[in-house]
């Protein structure tokens, strides 16, 4: 939701807008081991979600009115993969050769080819399509429509919207279980909605105390839920009695959190502050930060490479706007910043 989100945070981030990025020789690793290890160049203008296609091998950025893709093994990117329409979230369907994007301009999903990137159908959706995600228990690519309240349910070789569930206005992020639940960040409220999918069913709220406009939600594995929120919090909650396990402060204005199952971390970009939160998920640091890196102001969502450990985080820089406009990014400034383990590279 990059350019709506941009109007309520005009006033916050002009306070940030020309300070210096940090250069790859000013990267030192801390405790995780990260730090920027390249910038991929890639064309202006806004972005909001990042994704993994892990059977291709790809980064998917929703870049304004395109898709961008990048091969993870090569470092090349395709700038226009894809069109869109103010472009939230592209979502690959495992086990066939199709995307699922999302469109805030026109309140549709469109269903493409990840071959070609060549659009196979056009699915109107309700008001402001945003977050999104496969669900596996039923092959459905769940919609989250922000303004309307409500979730669209895809089904993305059908190429139809089978339902929708009436939430709540002020929805923002998704995530699944696997076995027909489906849980959303409320920004409004500072809560997370608990859906039975296969009922069509709002089970009920997790609130969430000290936790306002939350946006990036994961699921772990094991059950653990974990909610970034916009004023500079993170919640770990169990997913099934929303307890809450944890809470810590992270850097504010994040818009995502990136799960990496395969080394028990998770990961909170955070704009305002250009910091990555690492969250320990196992071991004697279990859900604790374990280091904050320094990334680059602007960076607020991303995608892990669960192979290689990699971490990729569209960004760009600012320009000073003036009084009553939103900041912009600053024209020839977009890239992906890419983290990566150097020390530990180097000692294999």
């Amino acid at each position: 939701m990059f350019q709506i989100r941009l109007v309520k945070l005009s006033a916050l981030m002009i306070g940030m807008l020309g300070l210096a990025s940090p250069t790859l020789a000013q990267q030192k690793p801390g405790a995780s081991g990260l730090a920027i290890v390249a910038r991929i160049a890639g064309p202006d203008g806004g972005w909001d979600y990042a994704s993994f296609d892990a059977s291709r091998r790809r980064i998917y950025v929703a870049h304004g009115v395109r898709v961008m893709s990048i091969d993870a093994d090569k470092g090349t990117m395709n700038a226009d993969f894809a069109a869109g329409k103010h472009l939230h979230a592209v979502v690959p369907v495992p086990g066939t050769d199709l995307l699922l994007t999302t469109n805030g301009a026109d309140s549709s999903a469109n269903i493409i080819s990840a071959v070609d990137g060549k659009l196979i159908s056009s699915i109107t959706t309700q008001k402001d399509p945003d977050g999104a995600v496969f669900d596996p228990s039923s092959g459905l690519v769940v919609v989250v429509n922000g303004e309307a309240g409500m979730v669209s349910l895809v089904d993305p070789k059908a190429a139809k919207v089978v339902d929708t569930i009436t939430v709540g206005a002020g929805l923002e992020y998704p995530a699944v279980d696997g076995k027909g639940r489906l849980y959303v960040n409320i920004e409004e409220t500072g809560e997370i909605a608990v859906i039975n999918l296969a009922a069509r069913k709002v089970l009920g709220h997790y609130p969430m105390p000290g936790c306002k406009g939350p946006t990036g939600l994961a699921l772990t594995a094991d059950g653990r839920l974990i909610s970034a929120c916009s004023n500079g919090v993170a919640k770990i909650l169990d997913a099934a009695s929303g307890h809450e396990i944890a809470s810590f402060t992270i850097g504010a204005r994040p818009d995502a959190v990136l799960l990496d199952g395969q080394r028990g971390m998770a990961y909170i970009p955070s704009a305002m502050t250009g910091t990555l939160a690492v969250i320990a998920l196992a071991g004697p640091a279990n859900n604790t930060i374990i280091d904050t890196v320094t990334t680059q102001r602007g960076a607020r969502t991303g995608t892990v490479d669960l192979k290689t450990g990699k971490i990729y985080l569209p960004a760009a820089e600012y320009v000073m706007p003036t009084a009553g406009q939103r900041p912009e990014p600053k024209p020839g400034t977009f890239q992906i910043l890419v983290l990566d383990r150097p020390t530990a590279s180097k000692a294999k």
